[in-house]
């Protein structure tokens, strides 16, 4: 999983990977980054043919777990430090002000893990916010909050494009180089966007720009993903068994549909431009408390830097936290 995770992250370093998705990369993913971003999340299901991709986030979360608790690491080589250091050290010590960004922010279920981001950024000398994107004002210099410079944005806001009218001051500020902007657009279009792996499976795309070892890396660990738009609808319908249906531009499980449970009704009324079909790879199945519980396992990465590992545990067609026990578990890798 490192392996397949480090083999991705390079490519959106690679001359002619960057030249073959020039046409599809939206404006604000073009501004080139000096930075990686900080917690790109790599999702994997484990099959007895070796792990497989589900799906890669831009602002993966999971990390805290309350109680002013962070959730517990494995002791490996690739591991350096507490997490708590490893998490620090994503964030450039040119970042003195930062703010810590979602939509709405004071309502997202993920709040409690933004104040201790806040908290621990806090604790090592820096100065952090955490805002609403209405709660950053824009000057000649960029953006303040409470009369403070912003020198960067930690970003968990989903819209990763900057497009909605509410970030529309931060693209601004962004596009004209006054704040850093982490994760970025450039992450999300290269790396993070489902259509990538569509692109990993064209014929030739990947060939032209790195070696077979790797092309073979990438294919073995993600599976097969088209674009409805490309397929032939009918056969898309008596193989949807075969298939998970996706909406190409969310994240975290948000309207996905497993074929094999869909009605025709359902399949019909999918938005065909914007809906990519994978392979279908049930989840690994573990026993906790007694009880048979579905597993997925989560890489956080920054670059090429392994910062955390997590499991995540639930019941149900698609990844969910509403059943009793379910939820971030601790991972220990032996060996």
């Amino acid at each position: 999983m490192l392996r397949f995770s480090r083999t991705v992250i390079q490519l959106k370093d690679n001359p002619a990977y960057l030249s073959a998705l020039a046409d599809a990369l939206p404006e604000t993913a073009r501004i080139a980054t000096a930075w990686p971003s900080v917690l790109m999340g790599f999702d994997f299901h484990l099959t007895s043919e070796g792990p497989k991709l589900i799906e890669i986030n831009n602002n993966a979360g999971g990390l805290y777990i309350g109680d002013d608790r962070w959730l517990p690491q494995t002791e490996i080589p690739e591991l350096h430090g507490s997490l708590e250091q490893r998490l620090v050290d994503m964030f450039h010590s040119d970042w003195k002000t930062i703010a810590i960004m979602d939509e709405d922010v004071t309502r997202q279920f993920m709040y409690p893990e933004m104040q201790a981001y806040a908290q621990l950024l806090g604790s090592r000398g820096r100065r952090v916010m955490v805002v609403s994107p209405e709660d950053l004002q824009a000057d000649a210099h960029g953006l303040s909050c409470d009369g403070a410079h912003i020198d960067a944005i930690y970003n968990r806001h989903t819209d990763f494009y900057l497009e909605g009218a509410d970030v529309a001051h931060i693209r601004r500020a962004y596009e004209q180089q006054q704040v850093v902007l982490n994760p970025h657009p450039r992450s999300y279009a290269l790396v993070g966007d489902k259509t990538r792996m569509v692109d990993w499976w064209r014929d030739g795309l990947l060939d032209a720009c790195i070696d077979q070892e790797r092309v073979t890396l990438i294919r073995a660990v993600t599976p097969i993903t088209r674009r409805m738009q490309d397929v032939d609808l009918s056969q898309a319908w008596s193989e949807r068994r075969q298939w998970v249906f996706k909406p190409a531009a969310r994240h975290g499980g948000k309207g996905v549909l497993l074929g094999k449970s869909m009605s025709r009704k359902r399949f019909d009324g999918l938005d065909v431009a914007d809906t990519i079909m994978q392979q279908l790879v049930p989840p690994s199945e573990i026993d906790i408390g007694g009880g048979r519980m579905k597993l997925d396992i989560r890489l956080y990465m920054h670059g090429e830097t392994l910062i955390a590992l997590a499991g995540r545990v639930w019941r149900g067609q698609v990844t969910n936290f509403r059943q009793p026990g379910s939820g971030w578990v601790p991972l220990r890798v032996d060996g």
